[in-house]
């Protein structure tokens, strides 16, 4: 039995939809049955409803489980609020499925990180992922950890929410001058790879990057996006303390900011791996960001 937290998020649901059309009924972890219902093959797999901050629901979501597959995780385009807690969730989450899972026996966790996750000041996003990675490594179980770059299609928030810029903004501001690179990967890719390391146990144990086949700035991301949506509009560098002041402003007063502070994160730094990452480790070649967007065009991100 393989359980899937995060089961109605991006991740989530893809790899979920990806097990059950090799004829796996994974057991799915979720919140909301309505969600599930719009998100999920319900018919095809097990529900559980549960939270990672409530491990009694975890323990009773593990009964039978021999893998789980983590990804129920806040990400870095949420605002912290009610309800909403990067340490409660990222952190002490992962610190419960840890516990319920050596409970119940449970050999194999594998959990869908982030590339550069890495060590950072206390109580920032990114120190609450690497504790989150730590507490799996350091759980007794066997482990493995994908690490890919930032993610593209159907409900992507970074490129939807920048194409959402483009459609409605007179300028686009290129955040830290716009040459921070990324290496976009495609979520299907990237269920893909998660699904191998279910198959293959002599994977556990180590932390895989990945990224997609090509090295994009941010700058050359937002002319993509305006080349396919033929949208063009002023771009204007801008320093990252800049947008930091203006990101902690709208969290003030928006219940789902543009951007937010630890979203900024991801331009401290190059989320670039291996060119070769998918292909060397797990023998295909992914699609790339230009040539998803001359199939399905930019309005596919929005979709759920």
């Amino acid at each position: 039995m393989i359980l899937v937290t995060g089961a109605t998020g991006f991740v989530g649901r893809n790899l979920v939809n990806r097990l059950v059309s090799a004829g796996e009924r994974p057991r799915c972890l979720i919140r909301s049955r309505v969600k599930a219902q719009q998100t999920l093959p319900v018919q095809q797999v097990e529900l559980a409803l549960g939270d990672m901050t409530d491990i009694s629901s975890l323990q009773a979501a593990m009964r039978g489980v021999t893998t789980v597959v983590h990804t129920a995780f806040v990400t870095a385009n949420l605002k912290e609020g009610h309800g909403v807690s990067y340490y409660g969730v990222n952190v002490e989450g992962t610190r419960n499925l840890v516990a319920a899972a050596r409970q119940a026996g449970v050999r194999r966790m594998i959990v869908v990180s982030g590339l550069g996750t890495k060590p950072d000041r206390p109580g920032t996003y990114m120190h609450g992922r690497y504790l989150a990675e730590q507490a799996v490594k350091e759980s007794g179980l066997a482990w493995s950890i994908i690490q890919p770059s930032v993610q593209f299609g159907k409900g992507a928030e970074f490129i939807n929410g920048l194409a959402a810029l483009i459609r409605s903004a007179p300028v686009v501001p290129l955040i830290g001058g716009g040459n921070v690179r990324f290496q976009p990967i495609w979520v299907e890719d990237v269920a893909r790879c998660v699904e191998q390391m279910i198959r293959n146990e002599a994977m556990d144990g180590r932390a895989y990057a990945v990224g997609g086949p090509d090295i994009l700035t941010y700058t050359q991301i937002v002319d993509l996006l305006m080349d396919t949506m033929h949208v063009y509009r002023p771009k204007v560098p801008v320093p990252v303390a800049m947008v930091s002041l203006g990101a902690l402003a709208m969290q003030m007063v928006l219940p789902r900011p543009p951007i937010t502070t630890a979203a900024l994160m991801l331009f401290s730094f190059d989320n670039i791996t291996d060119l070769d990452s998918v292909e060397r480790i797990f023998g295909f070649t992914p699609m790339a960001l230009p040539a998803y967007l001359a199939q399905y065009g930019v309005d596919s991100f929005s979709a759920r």
